[in-house]
């Protein structure tokens, strides 16, 4: 027996009733060889870990444009926080973990350059809108490894694509990880938001530091054990609805005072320059990488809206300036 069926037959005899078992996987769209080592679903983390659009998370803006401190967070550290927290209610609730981390590494592959806003604006500017799940799956089945994508399970494509609250994953870990995703990011952008200045932590709602807790520490704490004691042994998995009621008002106090208001400046110039980069590749399609163009059935408006997507900030302000700013002039 090799060691991939050894943990295959592991997680039958110790796993939730519940669990997503890697030997039942649906399998992929494309048929691949077993490993003799690794699951299905830690062949799918580890194609994500090593795939180029998860090391462009490092240089792709969370909440803050272009940060010049060290210590704020980037797409990447989200997505790292993500894993954490969804691994730790895995565990306790005997769900799959390797199905879980591979879910929360791939969640936000497709996310845009400057975080929601440069998502917002490629929402407006791409015929049929443009959504970050949506595009995330798209990297997977389609746009990494020269257009051949990375072939990852029916579980984890399901789970990226269902990370959203608008969206209902098919296993327990895909809810997992889309509730570890509102518990990372509505917590680490207060923590940010602290750091800049924008808000105090005096500032939070009542509501909020006497349910969640006056910490990020409590308040991470608290909204795990929630969903783990709110879970155990069910079929169905989430938060307690006094809490849902309480994170939705958070986030609306978020919106209202981190995301848009104090930040409405920097959110009209990067849809005025995402806007005219756009313009700019619709107009000429030739300069775009040759393995995003001529796909049978597609815009080639989709081409240009998959080449901006997979920018990072940096990489989208060097390809504006390169485009629209004059260059030196050289004697």
């Amino acid at each position: 027996m090799t060691h991939r069926e050894l943990q295959e037959q592991r997680e039958l005899e110790t796993l939730s009733l519940f669990a997503t078992k890697s030997a039942q996987t649906k399998g992929r769209a494309t048929w691949n060889e077993k490993c003799s080592i690794r699951t299905e679903f830690q062949k799918d983390r580890d194609r994500i870990t090593h795939c180029k659009a998860f090391r462009r998370l490092m240089h792709k803006t969370q909440v803050f444009i272009s940060p010049e401190g060290d210590h704020y967070r980037t797409r990447l550290t989200h997505t790292l926080e993500v894993a954490q927290i969804a691994r730790t209610i895995a565990r306790a609730l005997k769900l799959n973990e390797d199905l879980t981390e591979a879910i929360a590494l791939g969640h936000d592959l497709g996310h845009t350059p400057f975080g929601h806003t440069g998502e917002d604006a490629l929402d407006l500017l791409l015929p049929g809108g443009f959504r970050h799940n949506e595009q995330s799956v798209r990297v997977v089945t389609l746009l990494e490894n020269e257009g051949r994508g990375l072939n990852l399970t029916t579980e984890v494509v399901d789970g990226i694509l269902s990370h959203r609250s608008v969206c209902s994953p098919a296993t327990l870990e895909g809810r997992v990880v889309q509730a570890s995703d509102k518990i990372a990011y509505m917590n680490h952008d207060v923590d940010d938001a602290i750091r800049a200045k924008i808000l105090g932590e005096s500032d939070l709602p009542k509501y909020v530091s006497d349910m969640l807790g006056k910490t990020s520490s409590k308040r991470i704490d608290f909204l795990v054990n929630n969903f783990i004691e709110n879970s155990k042994n069910k079929s169905e998995a989430g938060l307690s609805q006094d809490v849902v009621a309480v994170m939705q008002n958070l986030k609306v106090f978020l919106n209202d005072n981190v995301y848009v208001n104090r930040l409405v400046k920097e959110r009209v110039k990067i849809s005025k320059m995402l806007e005219l980069i756009f313009d700019y590749y619709t107009s000429h399609l030739d300069e775009l990488p040759p393995e995003l163009c001529n796909r049978k059935g597609e815009e080639p408006v989709r081409a240009v809206a998959d080449y901006i997507a997979g920018m990072t900030d940096r990489f989208a302000m060097k390809r504006f300036n390169e485009i629209f700013m004059p260059s030196a002039w050289e004697v």
